[in-house]
């Protein structure tokens, strides 16, 4: 406002000459945003010539008096001055002017005057000056006011999209909260039918999002109240749309006419009706007004939808369905229900207060847009529709029966979190409705096991931790059992000269050369202190008698073990160095058990153990311990034929000798052993369950019908 003369300009307003009114005007748009400016120059009968340039002006002046006044409309100035004879020149130029810059304006104004907050004491001769009501005469005149809004939103100026967009908010904010529930409706379905939810589906994906984020969000804020709106309204099958609606519904599955039974010896002959009209299609009694009590009307609208658009797919799904048995078979109208009801849950429609989300979008949006935007519930029939198929899809493939309905419930929740939440904003539907069809029924599985996990970590976390640890520490007691009894049981192992070179070096350094036998058998006594063995030229069918093994060693001779196997983790290999020695890698897998001679009599050697057990105990507590005493020497040396043996006698020799297991495959199955215990507790408890009250009688399932070969398998092997 300094340096600037309101008078004189206020003057220039009304020149004779069209270049100096475009000039004043073209002056004023940049400063009457400024309250105190406005206040000058409505007190200085400025308001009076702005609006004669709006109702007579062309071209470049004729914008900028636009734009001049609907910032005046922003500040909350001039609104006196507004009456039918400005909104119909402005719905004119709305609809027959070309020039964008006009456009512009003309829609700022128009959604300024719409969205205006009229005073609850207003006359309702002058509440019809704001709203949508002000432009109903004017759009009468210009029947396609609408279509040009719409048209608008595809416009290359971002400005114009933000302004047309603006406009749409405002009629259908008016249109919720002003107009009947017969009139609401009708005004969004001729929004719908114009392709307005297209339109701003194409924005909310394209690059233009920054510009236009604040429409946007509050048309997606909208999208939400609507989607409440029809939720919450009831069925009522004494309203027409309602029943017709459900009547389209029966009259799409094309019922059999023959069930229709006509009551002879009447005179009105009674028609009566198919006991099974409506639990044939999937609902749950024969008086389904009341399933809708959740979804309401939208849930109505959605499987009316699928029906109308789908109606030959429809009938052959009740077809095959009633080859089936009543308990298996799929209960389409209650799944489309619930694929309704997993939607609303999912978009958080009873969470669309637009003022918070303004605030939000002001404070993250710059740098996630991904997060706020959610361009799929624009394409809300679509989503219900491959929400729907996959209903179908895992009640087929798990077998499902009607008592296990809510499970696949929960299946088709964490598939419709999934796919949306791994989406980002410009994905488009088709790739969408092919990752729905993606997804199987043991993937679904895993990602609701996370989820339990989450929630219950949220509620439990101290005390899963402790499960966790309990659930480890019985995995690896288990995996040590499970390691030595493979040890218990004995194994062949392919011999050769070296491997038969080390035994004799431990036992029989003085005696004669070693014949080379083909393979050894080695075997754990029962007591689980002795390692018997011997060489044999030929593997026998039948496995040797631990008295027909010769040879055998003490394992408290042992100080460590060795081998070239791969180990699991770096921290695995770190956490036991001094029992796993890696030697360098080669084409045979080898296990080289170390320990040290007893050289005198049993009484020495007795001692000797001990030193020996003591030794190993030492060793073991750092890998940064001095190297073995000079008289360790190989005891004896396994070739085992697979990894899988190799695992089983390297981790069970250093679990019998108090270690920790270093294998991948010994680690794997031990956190598979905690997993599944885990998922196990996790499965068999609710959030919305509550346990039997005290004194309560709980039932033991007994084991009618469970025979000797029942048993459990795990790793799916």
């Amino acid at each position: 406002m300094d340096g600037l003369d309101v008078a004189e300009l206020i003057e220039r307003l009304g020149s004779d000459e069209d270049a100096v009114r475009k000039m004043a005007a073209f002056k004023l748009q940049s400063n009457i945003g400024d309250p105190s400016f406005a206040d000058v120059f409505i007190s200085d009968g400025g308001l009076q010539k702005l609006r004669y340039l709006v109702l007579h002006a062309s071209g470049n002046t004729l914008a900028y008096s636009l734009t001049s006044f609907s910032r005046m409309l922003e500040v909350d100035q001039g609104w006196d001055h507004i009456n039918q004879d400005v909104v119909e020149r402005v719905v004119e130029l709305v609809v027959t002017h070309p020039l964008v810059n006009i456009l512009r304006g003309s829609m700022a104004v128009l959604g300024a005057i719409v969205a205006h907050q009229r005073p609850p004491d207003t006359q309702k001769t002058h509440a019809e000056t704001f709203g949508f009501r002000a432009l109903k005469p004017a759009v009468a005149i210009y029947p396609h006011f609408l279509e040009k809004i719409v048209s608008s939103l595809s416009a290359a100026d971002h400005a114009l999209c933000a302004n047309a967009l603006q406009l749409i908010n405002a009629l259908m904010r008016d249109a919720i909260t002003v107009d009947g529930e017969a009139e609401w409706p009708r005004f969004i379905n001729r929004l719908q039918d114009l392709g307005v939810i297209q339109a701003v589906y194409g924005l909310m994906q394209s690059n233009a999002i920054q510009d236009l984020a604040h429409p946007l969000l509050e048309f997606q804020a909208l999208t939400k109240v609507l989607i409440r709106k029809w939720r919450d309204a009831v069925v009522d099958l004494h309203k027409p749309e309602h029943r017709r609606a459900l009547k389209g519904i029966h009259l799409a599955s094309n019922p059999d006419k023959s069930a229709e039974v006509v009551a002879d010896g009447e005179e009105d002959k009674e028609k009566k009706h198919n006991p099974e009209k409506w639990r044939r299609l999937g609902f749950e009694t024969e008086n389904p007004s009341w399933e809708f009590e959740e979804t309401g009307y939208l849930g109505m609208m959605d499987l009316a939808d699928y029906v109308k658009k789908h109606e030959d797919a429809f009938q052959r799904f009740l077809l095959e369905q009633s080859t089936s048995p009543p308990r298996t078979r799929c209960p389409i109208a209650r799944a489309s229900l619930a694929v309704t009801a997993v939607l609303c849950n999912h978009f958080e429609v009873d969470r669309s207060d637009i003022d918070d989300a303004k605030s939000y979008l002001a404070l993250e949006s710059r740098t996630n847009y991904d997060k706020i935007f959610k361009p799929l519930i624009l394409q809300w029939s679509r989503l219900h529709l491959a929400g729907l198929h996959a209903f179908y899809r895992l009640w087929k493939a798990t077998g499902a029966r009607r008592e296990e309905f809510l499970k696949i419930v929960d299946l088709v929740r964490v598939l419709i979190d999934a796919v949306s939440y791994g989406s980002k904003r410009d994905t488009s539907i088709e790739e969408v409705e092919e990752k729905i069809q993606e997804y199987d029924c043991q993937r679904l599985r895993k990602i609701q096991i996370e989820q339990l996990q989450l929630a219950y970590e949220d509620t439990w976390g101290h005390h899963l931790q402790q499960v966790r640890d309990e659930l480890n520490h019985e995995a690896l007691t288990f995996m040590k059992e499970q390691r030595i009894r493979c040890l218990l049981q004995g194994a062949w192992f392919p011999n050769s000269q070296s491997s038969r070179g080390d035994s004799d070096n431990a036992a029989q350094q003085d005696l004669k050369p070693a014949q080379t036998s083909a393979f050894r058998y080695v075997k754990l006594s029962h007591n689980r202190r002795y390692l018997h063995y011997a060489d044999f030229d030929v593997k026998s069918d039948q496995d040797p008698n631990i008295d027909s093994l010769r040879e055998r060693l003490d394992l408290s001779l042992v100080s460590s073990v060795a081998s070239n196997i791969s180990t699991a983790t770096p921290a695995s290999t770190r956490s036991s160095t001094s029992t796993l020695k890696n030697l360098p890698q080669s084409s045979t897998t080898k296990i080289t058990i170390h320990g040290y001679l007893s050289s005198t009599s049993s009484r020495q050697g007795s001692s000797h153990n001990k030193t020996a057990r003591s030794n190993s105990k030492s060793t073991a507590t750092s890998s940064s311990q001095p190297r073995a005493p000079k008289d360790e020497i190989p005891l004896l040396t396994l070739h085992p034929p697979t990894h899988s043996v190799a695992s089983e006698w390297l981790d069970g020799l250093l679990m019998l000798l108090g270690q920790q297991p270093l294998t991948s495959e010994t680690k794997k199955l031990t956190d598979l052993v905690a997993e599944y215990g885990l998922k196990i507790r996790l499965l068999n408890v609710r959030l919305d369950e509550q346990g039997p009250e005290l004194g309560d009688e709980i039932q033991v399932p007994g084991r009618e019908g469970v025979d000797e070969e029942f048993f459990y398998e795990m790793g799916g092997g």
